[in-house]
């Protein structure tokens, strides 16, 4: 089989994930990896085994090796890196969000559909197994009419005054911060699943850390601080770390979210609730390899991932037979599977992969959400 060589731009928490995943799929080769400076980058690619390392991200698209750039930047970054990537006619695969805008979203989807290119981005977490089993049941009719969309994404990283990152200023990552940091997830997740647009929203913010002590030397996102008085500088928060929004799918169904960054001993908690006509559902991302399956006129069930008793569409992302899990890595490699499967299949048929198309609609979700929590009323997706 034919590899694919891939450019990696950013070496915080989440570009080395993407190299990890990308090389556990076999026929991906990572050649180059990009940092802020020449130095860091070429310890990186030292540290993970790759042939080079590249200070400016322009000469990692420029490289005639690279075929296809992952971009794990900041998401100011986003905007500009996709557009010089996909102009140089490389692939992409860009994290959340795509752009800071919707408008720009828009702009890198037009753009990659007149240069040819596959453009994708990484909403990793609709790839854990059984949320493909939840979608393949409701597809079957096995939940029947959906009624009610519940659930909440909750962690506990930034719960303390001393917690920071660049994700807490609005220049460096947009005006939704825990909407559009983890909330964009569960927000796609729904529409997955259940194949309902959201049409309406209403929302509510709070910061409950309106000063947070910011780090006067760089950390990494999720790193253990080790840090004294001396080494903080107060920083004024104003955006959110909080959220509870009311939704409205088309089709008559509702639903909720809750979003807290500030949520003590929830580490990473993706969790949903569908309920239908027939039964329901509930999917706890700590516990990711079970499903609960609720039923009114019989006995609730306790699904656990196992290709052989899963439906085609889950079994398909499922690597290890049933006892043995799979989750946040194995969700990454499966997602840029079906992207590079795609390209290696000559880019014909169908996107299975979350594509620039999906980009674009979340953050025309996440912006109407903006818009609702400062009216403090309804507001219509775009």
């Amino acid at each position: 089989m034919k590899k694919i060589k891939v450019g990696v731009i950013g070496g915080g928490f989440i570009g080395p994930v993407h190299v990890e995943s990308l090389r556990r799929l076999g026929y991906i080769e990572v050649v180059a990896i990009a940092t802020t400076n020449a130095a860091g980058a070429e310890a990186l690619a030292q540290k993970l085994c790759i042939p080079k390392g590249y200070g400016d991200y322009m000469e990692l698209i420029a490289d005639e090796q690279v075929e296809a750039v992952h971009i794990c930047a900041p998401n100011y970054l986003h905007y500009s890196m996709a557009k010089a990537a996909i102009l140089a006619h490389k692939h992409v695969v860009c994290d959340k969000p795509l752009a800071m805008t919707s408008a720009e979203g828009e702009e890198l989807l037009a753009l990659a559909e007149r240069e040819g290119v596959v453009a994708a981005v990484s909403f990793n977490l609709r790839y854990y197994p059984l949320l493909h089993q939840v979608k393949a049941m409701i597809d079957a009719g096995e939940l029947g009419e959906i009624y009610a969309v519940n659930g909440s994404y909750q962690q506990d990283w930034l719960q303390l005054p001393t917690d920071y990152s660049w994700r807490l200023e609005p220049e460096q990552a947009g005006e939704a911060r825990a909407i559009g940091d983890i909330g964009s997830h569960w927000l796609d997740g729904a529409e997955f699943m259940t194949g309902l647009r959201i049409e309406k929203v209403c929302a509510d913010f709070a910061t409950f850390l309106p000063v947070r002590k910011k780090p006067k030397k760089a950390i990494q996102t999720f790193s253990v601080k080790m840090l004294t008085n001396d080494d903080y500088e107060d920083m004024e928060i104003t955006t959110e770390d909080y959220a509870s929004v009311l939704l409205r799918f088309g089709g008559g169904a509702r639903g909720t979210l809750t979003v807290n960054q500030a949520a003590a001993g929830r580490k990473n908690r993706l969790y949903y609730e569908i309920y239908g006509s027939k039964a329901g559902i509930c999917f706890d991302g700590e516990m990711p390899n079970q499903l609960w399956i609720g039923k009114r006129t019989g006995n609730n069930e306790i699904m656990i991932k196992d290709p052989s008793l899963a439906m085609p569409l889950a079994q398909e992302i499922m690597s290890y037979p049933g006892g043995h899990a799979e989750g946040f890595g194995d969700a990454f490699k499966q997602c840029f599977k079906q992207v590079y499967d795609y390209i290696l299949g000559g880019q014909q048929g169908e996107k299975r992969f979350p594509t620039f198309e999906d980009g674009v609609r979340e953050m025309k979700i996440s912006e109407a959400i903006v818009k609702s929590a400062r009216a403090m009323a309804w507001g219509e997706v775009e």
